[in-house]
């Protein structure tokens, strides 16, 4: 059991329900030895929003995706999908995480990575059916990579890679998609082909969240923002908490005064 769930208190957790919010985070806080990286951090998303995570490298974006899922260990901290403990809803989540992070030497195919994401439906030894090969390779087509089903994952660009990935979380039905600098790396194709389908699932009332990096395309792209610098610093619909000022806060002041004034031009 991590210390999430050992520090978690029932207040948090309803009866579940998708009136729930789809991630709720309290108080946590994650440490790299004696150095704090995410202190105390609170979190409420929207359901059927896209939220974007933002702030400077080194600001804990993608330390608190992965303590909210339990993948790195937190110090403290509750969390909450859809009202319930997170153990009891993994179901109900989709995990893309950085393509860097992803041994793509390993030797397996274009479909079978896909896959992957029903193994929560298949189990262990379960039998691959029709049905199974026929959503593997329509999250494929969401794409635009059923074409590659055959491929090794390692013969493929950046952005290919990560277009898998995307048809992988597609695959498992989830209702709260998780991703971890989605846009990353990839050429300008695979940015659109990604944030229209990210803006499909959310127009059908699914749940996402992105830690991003590129200020320019927050306003076009999300509904809703996350500002951190290692405590929270900020949360709410773009037009309210995507500001100059609390973006200057966020980033300490950091900001080049070109890109300040094209925040601001784009603001209005």
């Amino acid at each position: 059991m991590s210390p999430v769930e050992l520090v978690a208190r029932n207040d948090l957790y309803t009866d579940g329900g998708t009136a729930q919010s789809p991630l709720e985070i309290r108080e946590m806080t994650v440490s790299y030895g004696d150095q704090p990286v995410v202190y105390s951090v609170d979190m409420t998303v929207r359901p059927g929003a896209m939220t974007a995570i933002i702030g400077p490298n080194g600001a804990g974006k993608s330390t608190l995706l992965k303590a909210a899922l339990g993948i790195v260990p937190a110090l403290s901290g509750r969390v909450a999908v859809f009202g319930r403990p997170l153990e009891n809803a993994r179901h109900k989540i989709a995990y893309v995480p950085q393509r860097a992070s992803v041994d793509w030497d390993f030797p397996t195919r274009v479909s079978d990575v896909v896959m992957m994401g029903l193994f929560g439906q298949l189990g262990l030894m379960g039998r691959v059916r029709g049905l199974h090969q026929e959503r593997v390779y329509t999250s494929l087509a969401r794409v635009g990579m059923q074409a590659f089903a055959d491929r090794q994952i390692g013969q493929l660009s950046g952005g290919q890679q990560q277009r898998v990935f995307l048809a992988r979380a597609l695959a498992q039905g989830a209702d709260l998609y998780l991703l971890d600098e989605p846009f990353a790396g990839v050429d300008a194709a695979t940015e659109r082909a990604i944030i229209n389908v990210l803006h499909a699932l959310r127009d059908e009332g699914k749940t996402v969240v992105a830690v991003h990096h590129d200020l320019s395309t927050v306003r076009s792209y999300f509904d809703d923002v996350f500002l951190i610098n290692r405590r929270k610093m900020g949360a709410g619909p773009i037009d309210q908490a995507f500001t100059v000022p609390a973006l200057q806060a966020t980033y300490g002041g950091r900001l080049a005064e070109g890109q300040v004034a094209q925040l601001a031009l784009d603001a209005g």
